[in-house]
């Protein structure tokens, strides 16, 4: 596998190797394998949990492929995915595109929960994959619940996007994992729905609902670059790296001091007048440039014209506008900057669903 050198400053050189290896081995129980109490129901559990916009990390020099963290911010959509688990006597049956990462967090769940039977599990996901809207994670936290939810609920919801977080895996061409980047944002507010700020370490810092009723359009601009792999690595790692080493505090500051005031006021405009300035501030800066600087002309364009909150998610291309206009007055707005909505939804305040078929 590639060998990366990432270089935060002058005295600051490492190198990672990304390492695959089977689903199912390097196992982190993070201190939760212990004994116990299983009850396994019977018939289907189905967990539908909303994916999710992440507008920013707060650092990147707090986490990598071996460290979750570094925190940030980021909140839940109505564009869903789901998973369905049926305990059986043994065995286990997966029914999904990319199996490999549902059979890693299925033994990761085994080995901290001790059980010893089956599932037949099918998941569908929301078909927008690396373009920022967290399918992966939001397949995971589907599936973790619909485990546990399974078995008799021995584990928190806390517990399992820790759990998560810690174990966090893509697939590679070849059939095995290798670990990947979680800051927890995406699990967070799959879980809970709304707004979600998270500290280093998975740490749940700041939730709340948010912009209930106001109309939401995602748009994926075309690029030719990619947002995965060795490519996604070597821009998080490196030039993230050293402007968060800039502007970590200063963002700190603007969440703090503004963005959750003004989620706790409900002000749209004054939410999104923090994420513009964000988007123009350390690691979210290089994400943004990351897909050449028309993703700024495209969002300083929006926001010009009036959309009052735009935010890229992740490292993109997929640009979030949450506004309280209507999808004709957004659609002339995006026609001078010669973009389209791909997508229309609103924001999920309710989190994950459970429910159980016979």
């Amino acid at each position: 596998m590639a060998k990366m050198k990432i270089r935060g400053g002058d005295l600051d050189l490492v190198e990672y190797e990304f390492t695959s290896f089977p689903a199912g081995t390097n196992i982190r129980t993070i201190g939760l394998e212990k004994s116990y109490t299983l009850t396994p129901r019977q018939g289907t559990v189905r967990v539908r949990a909303p994916a999710r916009i992440h507008l920013t990390v707060l650092d990147m020099n707090r986490f990598s492929p071996a460290r979750p963290g570094g925190g940030g911010v980021g909140f839940a959509i109505q564009l869903y995915c789901s998973v369905e688990v049926e305990c059986i006597k043994e065995g286990l049956e997966i029914d999904y595109t990319r199996p490999y990462i549902i059979r890693h967090f299925v033994e990761v769940f085994r080995k901290i929960t001790g059980y010893t039977g089956g599932f037949r599990i099918k998941a569908e996901d929301h078909h927008h994959e690396h373009v920022g809207l967290g399918s992966t994670s939001t397949i995971m936290i589907s599936l973790a619940h619909a485990l546990n939810e399974a078995v008799g609920n021995p584990l928190s919801p806390d517990q399992l996007r820790k759990a998560i977080g810690y174990n966090y895996v893509e697939e590679t061409a070849e059939g095995d994992v290798l670990f990947g980047f979680e800051t927890g944002v995406g699990p967070a507010v799959s879980t809970y729905g709304g707004m979600a700020i998270m500290g280093d370490e998975l740490a749940l810092v700041y939730h709340h609902p948010f912009g209930e009723g106001k109309n939401v359009f995602i748009v994926i601009p075309s690029s030719d670059i990619s947002s995965a792999g060795t490519k996604e690595f070597d821009l998080l790692m490196n030039k993230a790296r050293v402007l968060d080493y800039r502007d970590r505090e200063l963002k700190a500051y603007f969440i703090m001091m503004d963005l959750i005031p003004a989620i706790e006021a409900d002000d749209l405009s004054r939410m999104g007048s923090v994420i513009h300035e964000i988007d123009f501030r350390g690691s979210k800066r290089a994400e943004v440039e990351h897909h050449s600087y028309k993703i700024y002309h495209y969002m300083s364009q929006m926001y010009e014209g009036g959309l009052e909150f735009v935010g890229m998610s992740s490292v993109g291309p997929s640009i979030a506008i949450i506004t309280e206009k209507t999808r004709a007055s957004v659609e002339k707005i995006l026609e001078g900057v010669g973009v389209e909505i791909a997508i229309e939804t609103r924001i999920d305040n309710k989190g994950l669903v459970i429910t159980h078929e016979p």
